[in-house]
């Protein structure tokens, strides 16, 4: 039960921490910050989606986790295409 807490009290502070990155990302001065915190949040939500799953033995946030993290590959790769395409240095 110790470590289940554990998974979930870490799970609470990455949630808290990505409300922080979900700051940087909506008033970024320049678009390599929201482009770097948005990747971040989606990075965490993997992380979060994993603990959730070990803390409460449901296998299936696995596979939602996994899913997520290639989403969140494409869209970096599609952001920072678009930015370079428009002149933007990344």
């Amino acid at each position: 039960m110790i470590v289940e807490d554990a998974l979930l009290l870490a799970a609470a502070a990455l949630v808290v921490l990505a409300v922080v990155v979900l700051y940087r990302a909506v008033r970024g001065p320049t678009m390599q910050d929201r482009v770097v915190a948005v990747n971040v949040l989606g990075t965490k939500t993997v992380v979060i989606l994993a603990l959730l799953s070990a803390a409460l033995d449901v296998p299936y946030f696995l596979d939602i986790a996994l899913v997520y993290a290639l989403l969140n590959f494409v869209m970096a790769v599609a952001i920072s295409k678009f930015t370079v395409d428009r002149g933007g240095v990344m």
